[in-house]
């Protein structure tokens, strides 16, 4: 009996947004505008298939070019294990969050509160199953690593459209691509992400699958050399630019809220990761194949391709795609900029745009200041995306369900597959002993002595990182 009244619980609003959404979609069907209809099937997406183009999409953006000198730090080898290795990880953090999302719903909707009008966010969930220092933890990190990976998205389109079009330099491309990406203000919510996401990962799909084929047409440079890995610091650095490429997650609540059944959430992720494997193994191995030890001075994989109708396609859809990823980022921080000047729930979309703007403007300085493409990555993954996608959802899990009456009474049990609560527990424990000591401790020097080595050499407010001479 108390299984079923929590199955029921469970159903609340859940059965509400179901409804919502088909009675959408029928009704459109039943001879609402073509407007109305194309509107419906472009922009309004909450199935399965919505969620798993939002996480594939969003988990693999500029750092698809990225890898490559990754590779160069770490060595063949290396590059391989750590993608499986991490790709494993973020896919069991990602299912502890999708647990605690459904354990903090179906306690609130058992207060019989209403979310239809209301986002629920990371920060949310830890507050209301933990208290408020947990939510405290969880929004400085959370919004702190999407702020700078909304910065990342910046750099990445400034250094990609200056391999097709090198008339101005990066800090200027950066200015022009602020006020582009300014426009994901009028994107109310990952609802309306819909054909975006699918779009963006056709464009990865291409550029990745370009990288690999142009690689394997090039062939390996006369004299090319494989010495990875030769120092510590490239090493750990290049293994926490992997860390922040499975770390996509910092949006996973927001895309669960997005979803007509959230509760289909829990595998979606490990799906969305193997396909991003079949992206980033092929396109990594075969660019340090060809290019070798050349990569470590070049982060940015196409710089290394010569210019062709194909390669300028690739830089294009990046582009695109680059913002695509900004809105994705940036999205949950409007949220909470919105909650916090309280015009969240208005239903006026200008005034909520209007409202937004002025997260945009930190994004674009900070671009400005630190334009150090593909060395920024490892800095946020190893000191934010360590804590924000895997240290804090392993402890929140492990906290929330200590107790043996929170075991009993969970919404979500283990499967025994994972050997309980036992095997889960012993999950928890190497995911934040791995993470803080390899990813936070050894990740973290190591990116910060990279990332100072960058400032050294380029200086802030560098015009143009990593641009070749120009002729004469």
């Amino acid at each position: 009996m108390a299984s079923e009244k929590v199955e029921t619980m469970i159903a609340g609003n859940y059965i509400e947004m179901e409804r919502e959404g088909e009675d959408g979609h029928s009704s459109a069907a039943a001879g609402g505008s073509s407007k109305t209809r194309l509107s419906k099937l472009f922009w309004h997406g909450g199935s399965v298939y919505d969620a798993w183009f939002s996480c594939a999409s969003n988990q693999v953006a500029q750092v698809l070019l990225t890898l490559p000198y990754s590779f160069s730090q770490l060595g063949m080898l290396s590059g391989v294990i750590f993608q499986l290795f991490y790709g494993l990880m973020g896919s069991w953090t990602a299912y502890l969050i999708c647990i605690l999302y459904i354990e903090y719903r179906t306690r609130k909707e058992r207060e019989k509160v209403d979310f239809r009008n209301h986002v629920i966010q990371w920060f949310e969930v830890l507050d209301g199953l933990l208290g408020k220092h947990w939510r405290n933890i969880g929004l400085f990190f959370n919004c702190t690593f999407l702020l700078f990976g909304s910065v990342i998205q910046l750099i990445a389109c400034a250094s990609n459209i200056y391999y097709i079009n090198d008339s101005l330099d990066k800090r200027s491309w950066t200015y022009i691509f602020g006020a582009c990406c300014a426009t994901t203000v009028f994107i109310p919510s990952f609802h309306n992400y819909r054909i975006w996401s699918f779009l963006g990962l056709i464009m990865t799909t291409y550029t990745a699958w370009y990288l690999t084929i142009a690689s394997l047409i090039h062939g390996q440079i006369e004299g090319v050399k494989h010495s990875g890995p030769t120092k510590m610091v490239l090493y750990f650095t290049g293994a926490t630019n992997i860390l922040y490429t499975f770390g996509g997650h910092a949006v996973t609540v927001e895309i669960m809220h997005a979803m007509w059944k959230p509760q289909k959430f829990k595998l979606i992720y490990l799906f969305a990761t193997v396909y991003v494997l079949t992206l980033t193994l092929p396109s990594a191995s075969a660019v340090y194949w060809a290019f070798g030890d050349l990569l470590l001075n070049h982060s940015n994989a196409l710089s290394l391709l010569p210019r062709t109708g194909f390669r300028d396609t690739a830089v294009i859809l990046m582009l695109i795609h680059q913002f695509i990823t900004f809105g994705f980022a940036c999205t949950p921080l409007y949220f909470v900029w919105e909650k916090l000047i309280g015009v969240h729930e208005t239903k006026s979309l200008f005034k909520r745009a209007l409202a937004r703007l002025p997260v945009v403007i930190p994004i674009w300085f900070l671009a400005i200041i630190f334009p150090f493409f593909g060395p920024i990555n490892s800095t946020v993954g190893s000191l934010l995306v360590s804590f924000t996608v895997y240290i804090i959802p392993a402890l929140a899990h492990m906290i929330t369900f200590a107790s043996s009456s929170a075991r009993e009474n969970a919404v979500e049990r283990p499967p025994k597959i994972l050997g309980g609560w036992v095997g889960l527990y012993s999950m928890n424990v190497f995911v934040v002993i791995w993470i803080f000591v390899i990813g936070f401790g050894f990740g973290g020097w190591a990116s910060m002595v990279n990332f100072v080595r960058q400032i050294n050499t380029f200086g802030l407010f560098t015009k143009c990182y990593q641009c070749p001479p120009k002729k004469a």
